[in-house]
């Protein structure tokens, strides 16, 4: 059990932004007994690939439990062991992509966001959210890119009225926007060409 009172940390930014490195490594910071709660779906070679490398590169360090779907449930059953110290979710926007893909109505996905922001809430460790920012771009040109961007706006806006820290990952930096005042606390390594 964490030594402090367990926080809730939201990590969000662009794609290839550095978040998820920028996550781990302060996981790694709150505590030694460390669980990644991963949402993506190996459906596809590529994918598979990808999830290898990952889970690889976080070697030993970690417990993976995959939860591509019942987050909040798979979360819930983290809590009920009593030797993790953070948990960090990777990623938010890849469970709400994939409860839009199961045909899932809006409703029932903001259920699913709320059911998630009260398990954190009632968590005995720390847990640090990666997700990713998807409203500064251009307007989506389907109804569903549409309404992929909304729910994760809503989503986002949800929990970062829960969350103790929030940390933005652009621009080769990561800001700290909770809390105040913004400052750059990370950069990540360039490969300028």
């Amino acid at each position: 059990m964490p030594s402090e009172r367990p926080r809730m940390i939201l990590v969000g930014g662009g794609v290839r932004s550095g978040k998820s490195a920028f996550a781990l490594a302060r996981a790694e910071a709150l505590g030694t007994r460390r669980a990644f709660v991963a949402t993506a779906e190996a459906l596809d070679d590529e994918m598979r690939d990808r999830i290898d490398r990952h889970r690889r590169s976080r070697g030993p360090a970690f417990l993976t439990v995959e939860a591509p779907l019942e987050l909040p449930e798979a979360i819930s059953r983290l809590g009920d062991l009593a030797d993790v110290d953070v948990v960090v979710i990777d990623c938010l926007t890849l469970w709400l992509s994939n409860l839009l893909g199961r045909e899932t109505a809006d409703r029932e996905i903001l259920a699913q966001v709320e059911r998630l922001c009260a398990t954190l809430s009632e968590r005995h460790f720390h847990s640090v959210v990666v997700t990713n920012e998807v409203g500064m771009g251009v307007v989506p040109p389907s109804p569903l890119g549409r309404r992929f961007r909304d729910l994760a706006g809503s989503a986002h806006q949800r929990l970062t009225a829960e969350a103790d820290e929030v940390y933005m990952a652009m621009l080769g930096m990561v800001l700290r926007m909770r809390p105040s005042p913004i400052e750059v606390t990370g950069a990540m390594a360039t490969n300028a060409g």
